[in-house]
């Protein structure tokens, strides 16, 4: 059990800090906490923060906080709460964190939302190719091998908060039939969701667009690779919001040169691409610079959450979004 008013410390670099935490999200982290000198940090290395990590009870961290590694802790006997702002965790909680027992919230839910937005928006466009018509010609031409079809397969690789909102979005659409592929999750889940529980074996060669949701981790990392591109059919849209390194980049530089597929990519590997990659300059991709999730004033809902789990945190109730290490495992 908390104390009334816990000692707390933000911890993001300066720019997350004045884009999440304004007056009136200031007004309300004092309300449910005390806060000292410094009220914020981007390090955790000074003399200064380490004084105040001495008293502190919960950090509120977003983007740019270092990692909470075993000198950190050490620095920090009485903290018991990490509640962050932003999506994933694995930047700066690890074992340390959780071999104290720690608290540990996630704002995911919350930057879900957009991601499924900007893929509904991918998925609606691409099944008249819309995406890479832009900009390509100053001439009409209806047709451009527009393959329009009266029902649309669409796999979802990672039923994820993302990949589950992704679903719910695309049943409000009767043209189209969800496949989803996630070897942990419940199929019966996926059934009750709306979708058809598949494997990536049998999914690929059906799939209008390819959608992947899933978390980076070393059995994810390249599943997308030469022989999976193969499978998909003439005319698929892979759609990647979620890691860059889920794909072998040169696999599908090597893809969209020789086959017609496309590609929607909002995260690449590396990030950014370099300026010769062959990607920039294929007309069967489309590059967006990481903006599927929450940017600018939609970032103050991140903020609210954590809030949330704050007064949560003070009132002695359980936390909305907790992050343990287990969850860690087979999420982002």
């Amino acid at each position: 059990m908390s104390s009334e008013r816990p000692e707390a410390l933000l911890v993001m670099d300066r720019k997350t800090l004045l884009a999440q935490f304004g007056d009136q999200e200031m007004d309300r982290l004092r309300e449910l906490a005390s806060l000292g000198d410094p009220v914020s940090s981007a390090e955790l290395s000074s003399a200064g923060v380490r004084r105040r990590l001495a008293e502190v009870e919960v950090l509120i961290t977003s983007w740019g906080c270092p990692p909470l590694d075993a000198d950190v802790m050490a620095a920090a006997p009485e903290l018991r709460a990490v509640l962050h702002a932003a999506g994933s965790v694995r930047g700066h909680v690890g074992e340390e964190v959780f071999d104290r027992e720690v608290l540990v919230t996630t704002a995911a839910d919350v930057n879900a939302e957009p991601v499924a937005r900007y893929t509904l928006a991918a998925v609606l466009w691409s099944g008249k190719k819309v995406p890479f018509l832009l900009g390509r010609s100053h001439s009409w031409d209806g047709d451009r091998q527009v393959r329009m079809r009266d029902e649309q397969t669409v796999v979802v690789v990672g039923f994820s908060r993302v990949g589950r909102r992704v679903v719910h979005l695309l049943r409000e659409f009767d043209s189209n039939r969800i496949l989803v592929v996630d070897p942990v999750a419940d199929p019966a889940e996926i059934t009750a969701a709306g979708a058809l529980p598949a494997t990536l074996e049998q999914a690929l060669p059906q799939a209008d667009v390819l959608s992947l949701h899933a978390p980076l981790l070393p059995r994810t990392r390249g599943m997308i690779g030469e022989p999976e591109l193969e499978a998909l059919p003439p005319g698929a849209v892979l759609i990647n919001t979620a890691r860059g390194a889920l794909v072998d980049t040169a696999a599908l530089e090597r893809a969209c040169r020789a086959r017609d597929i496309y590609a929607i990519l909002d995260v690449t590997d590396p990030e950014p691409l370099p300026a010769d990659s062959a990607l920039h300059g294929l007309s069967n991709v489309v590059l967006t610079p990481h903006v599927a999730g929450s940017l600018g004033e939609e970032t103050r809902r991140m903020s609210a959450a954590a809030l949330d789990e704050l007064h949560r945190y003070v009132s002695g109730l359980p936390p909305r979004a907790p992050v343990t290490r287990r969850s860690l495992e087979v999420q982002a």
